[in-house]
């Protein structure tokens, strides 16, 4: 039977009129209809059978109420009740029979059939069918799907809203259960109000349906096999989600209100500085069987309010890789789950969200599809909506990454739980991001210690005789003659008793802070093996030149491996540079069991052109990872460029670190300089999560930072910053000169993951990557170890000649080094500080003591004296002087990092070498107590 024999009469009439404009403009219907004229195969006489043959008008009416319904369905939301405080909404004229040409007499004359759904099924005509849409689509929720550009997917939401799929009766919830939910949820929050009057606490209330709807979520994902729920969120209802989702006792938090002085578990060893009730992460185990087997973490969060959300979903990325195989890491979307908690002015506000909505869908990103909750008090802290977002929802920007959305009611909690099942069966179909639009109000202020009557008397009016949803649902339930009258507040009352017996069960020095982690044995770093026997090394060099067969691989890249071939020819040959050095690391280091991530932007090749991670057939564009080939390993490698992104790609990969503390994981800024681009990853977390949060995070950053004349922008990578942020062992910070040096600091961070696990920042080379002076022999890879300082060898032989001892780190070694002027000073010692920090005062000590005929210490760098490391080693190296004056010779004080002239770059770079070794007055010793005399500067 042919397809157009499936419609008749109007039906027949309407799908020819639809036809006629396809054949005419095919771009005059939906891609749909589209799609589905192009495959069909119009009978003989379709010609003959135009729609003039029926009758005009009533066909004017069909189309006209067909257009309706798909209006309703695609801006139905736009007239969906969905404030709790009433506000009207101003809805959309397509959303008018009129405009379409249409009356409620006409709709009644029109078959259902007219427009495919299920609703139609059961109704009468288009008027039933209209009403049945605009129930589903205009009621208390509102769904947003129209953006989404898969067919697939749309015709799913499409079958779940009109199908009821989620919400009773099809799929019914326990009201009880519910109720007491809600009950848990308003008693905390009205025990806390009363209990510590005036006390921050970032109230729930008017959004209190967020616990049931994560609730909700754990249950379906743990049902379909998840094994880890990262629930990252801000401060607002923070407090309610940690007591109830992640069972965090009632009797901790508490305490944390009481605010005790002391703690068995403060460390004052560790600087422990703690952080406010409301930033504080938790973590909740669930087992109930076989099936159900998960772990719900929330880690910690700053002030910053989305800063937390490319960290969540690092986390939930390493939560479901499988690293411990060779080759490259297996990502499982079923096992992790990251659900995002937003507020209706950060999620638009902030830019971190973009960037990290960015990532969803990247291969090295991907964690299978997020969901996400903003909980919209329909404000800011004192700003109306108006005043936060451009968009007409706060879910706005989620429609430009085609994710699907729900606005739903918050005082609806049928709703609100249907949007919860939507979201995570969409998610685990699709493998995709959901959003859920939650609106509701804010009860009291920001925090309850602020009137907002000042700012939105009229809303505040409107809340003040506004019932909680815990009141509305109980009223629900008793008018359904579900529960008895007086079961509401028998709850309330059992709730409120559980809470009055944790307080009462506080001891006044009763101490329940969580423990912090131990600090690591002295002397870890110092005691870790990172040498590597030439054979293997030799093995493993000659592993990763082994190509695929037929792999044709680029002529330049082809000289550079056969120059890689020979490097091991001679031990004592310096023919080991920067980036065969790394590779020969990672090998080692895969070798050893220990996966790696590596991250940023251009990693795979390397900013400038020297790694190589990723080699391309010049033919085929097929790809071959050496590293993920590697015979030897016995852990994963992987390697991803990044997209253009700081912060929200450094956060991801904090979250992945803290994770899985076992893996290396590295994240390359394409130039140091860009790192300030993630300074709230870097404040928040990675200085400062230890002593916050107890968090033990061993990122590596490799930022490539030297003054080389590129302009203010491709010079620094800020050391100064990160010297500042320096304190109670919080990180370790390395300037390296040699391709050996390098090689070891690298084996030594993954030799200490466990051990002694510290953030790694590494100010690493540009044009010193191929440089002869910073190439290393093999021996050294195989013999040596990481030295926090390097003595110069030439001038110990000769250490009562010295009477000047310049100190310095990083590039500008190079370029004192191979200075024409450094040959005629014979009485200067050229040394090095290799680590910045936690600075090696002893090893500091001991070489410098070793030229006790030096008269004076000069710290050399190229950096201005307001930036680099001169403010932070100053009065350090006056503690290790032995009296004798310091001096710093540096480029002048400046606003900006370098100059914007190569040919200005070059002229001060030269002066600054010869201030260095320039004769000077001899400066004597300064008396006991001075400070450190004033710094030589080249100007």
């Amino acid at each position: 039977m042919s397809t157009w024999q499936g419609f008749t009469g109007l039906n027949r009439g309407y799908v020819l009129e639809l036809y006629e404009r396809f054949r005419n403009d095919p771009a005059s219907v939906d891609a749909e209809t589209r799609a589905l004229f192009a495959r069909w195969t119009p009978p003989a006489d379709v010609a003959d059978e135009t729609p003039r043959s029926l009758d005009a008008k009533l066909l004017g009416k069909a189309v006209g109420a067909v257009n309706l319904a798909q209006a309703i369905r695609r801006y139905g939301h736009l007239a969906a009740q969905l404030d709790p405080l009433g506000k009207p909404r101003h809805g959309d004229p397509s959303l008018l029979p009129e405009t379409h040409g249409v009356t409620e007499a006409d709709l009644r004359e029109l078959p259902a059939t007219l427009i495919p759904s299920p609703l139609a099924e059961s109704a009468a005509n288009m008027y039933e069918v209209v009403e049945a849409f605009r129930r589903v689509y205009c009621s208390t929720t509102g769904y947003d799907y129209a953006h989404v550009f898969v067919p697939q997917e749309r015709e799913w939401l499409r079958q779940a809203a009109e199908l009821g799929r989620f919400r009773a009766p099809v799929d019914p919830i326990d009201p009880v259960a519910l109720l007491e939910r809600l009950t848990q949820v308003e008693a905390f929050e009205r025990f806390l109000h009363r209990t510590f009057q005036g006390k921050t606490r970032f109230s729930i209330e008017g959004l209190d349906m967020l616990v049931p709807i994560l609730d909700e979520m754990i249950g379906d994902a743990a049902e379909a096999g998840t094994r880890s729920i990262l629930i990252g969120m801000a401060h607002r209802g923070r407090l309610n989600v940690m007591a109830h989702v992640l069972n965090k006792p009632y009797q901790q938090i508490l305490a944390e209100f009481k605010d005790p002085l002391s703690s068995k578990n403060f460390r004052e060893d560790m600087a422990w500085t703690g952080d406010v009730k409301y930033h504080a992460g938790a973590h909740r185990a669930i087992k109930e069987g076989r099936e159900m087997d998960l772990v719900v973490s929330m880690p910690p969060n700053p002030s910053h309010l989305e800063a937390v959300d490319p960290i969540v979903e690092g986390m939930a990325r390493a939560a479901g890789t499988v690293t411990d195989r060779a080759g490259a890491p297996e990502f499982d979307p079923a096992r992790s789950l990251p659900v995002l908690i937003h507020g209706d002015a950060a999620f638009p506000g902030q830019g971190i969200v973009a960037e990290t909505l960015n990532l969803g869908r990247l291969r090295g990103y991907d964690t299978g599809g997020t969901i996400h909750i903003i909980v919209n008090n329909q404000l800011g802290f004192t700003a109306d909506s108006q005043d936060c977002y451009s968009t007409s929802y706060a879910s706005g920007l989620a429609r430009g990454f085609k994710i699907p959305i729900v606005h739903v009611n918050a005082d609806d909690p049928e709703a609100c739980v249907e949007a919860a099942r939507l979201a995570i069966a969409y998610r685990n179909e699709f493998q995709r991001d959901f959003l859920i639009d939650l609106v509701g109000y804010r009860r009291h202020g920001h925090n309850e210690g602020d009137e907002p009557a000042f700012t939105q008397p009229l809303m505040y009016q409107k809340i003040a005789d506004q019932p909680s949803v815990r009141e509305i649902w109980a009223r629900t339930l008793v008018e359904r003659g579900v529960v008895e009258p007086s079961v509401p507040d028998q709850l309330v009352a059992r709730f409120n008793a559980e809470l009055q017996a944790a307080m009462d069960a506080l001891q006044p020095e009763q101490d329940l802070i969580e423990p912090l982690p131990a600090p690591p044995p002295p002397g870890a770093a110092a005691s870790a093996q990172t040498a590597v026997s030439l054979d293997r090394l030799t093995e493993l060099n000659d592993a990763l030149l082994k190509f695929p067969s037929g792999f044709s691989i680029h002529r330049k890249l082809e000289r550079v491996r056969e120059k890689r071939s020979q490097v091991f020819a001679h031990a004592d040959d310096r023919s080991i540079d920067w980036s065969t050095a790394e590779e020969l690391a990672f090998a080692s280091i895969l070798g050893d069991g220990v996966s790696i991530r590596l991250t940023g932007e251009d990693v795979e090749r390397g900013t400038f052109s020297h790694r190589h991670a990723v080699f391309h057939d010049v033919k085929t564009g097929g790809l071959h990872v050496p590293l993920q080939s590697l015979p030897q390993a016995r852990a994963g490698f992987e390697v991803h460029n990044s997209p253009l992104s700081e912060n929200a790609a450094l956060g991801f990969e904090y979250g992945y670190n803290v994770q899985e503390p076992s893996r290396l994981v590295i994240w390359e800024a394409q130039y140091g300089d860009f790192i300030n681009g993630a300074q709230v990853i870097i404040d928040e977390f990675i200085a400062s999560a230890r002593i916050k949060w107890g968090q033990q995070p061993s990122l590596v950053l490799l930022l490539p930072h030297a003054h080389e004349g590129q302009g203010p922008d491709h010079a620094s990578a800020r050391p100064e910053r990160f010297l500042q942020l320096a304190a109670d062992i919080n990180m370790r910070i390395a300037n390296c000169t040699t391709a050996a040096q390098y090689f070891h600091l690298l084996r030594r961070q993954a030799a200490l993951l466990i051990k002694d696990p510290l953030p790694l920042i590494v100010l690493t080379p540009k044009s010193l990557l191929r440089h002869p002076r910073v190439a290393s022999a093999p021996r050294e890879l195989a013999e040596s170890r990481f030295r926090m300082v390097i003595d110069d060898d030439d001038a110990r032989g000769r250490a009562g000649e010295i009477r000047r001892v310049l100190l310095c780190s990083g590039k500008i070694y190079v370029d004192l080094a191979g200075s024409d002027v450094r040959g005629a000073r014979r009485d200067v010692a050229l040394c090095r500080l290799e680590q910045l920090y936690p600075i090696p005062m002893r090893d500091l000590r001991a070489m410098l003591d070793g030229y006790g005929s030096a008269e004076e210490i000069v710290w050399v760098q190229e950096e201005p004296e307001n930036m680099g490391a001169w403010e932070f080693v100053r009065t350090r190296l006056t503690d290790v002087a032995n009296g004798r004056p310091v001096r710093a010779v540096t480029r002048p004080r400046s606003a900006s990092p370098a100059e914007g002239s190569a040919a200005r770059h070059a002229r001060q770079q030269q002066a600054l070498i010869e201030a260095a070794f320039a004769e000077s007055k001899s400066p004597g010793r300064p008396k006991r107590g001075s400070k450190p005399a004033p710094e030589q500067v080249a100007g």
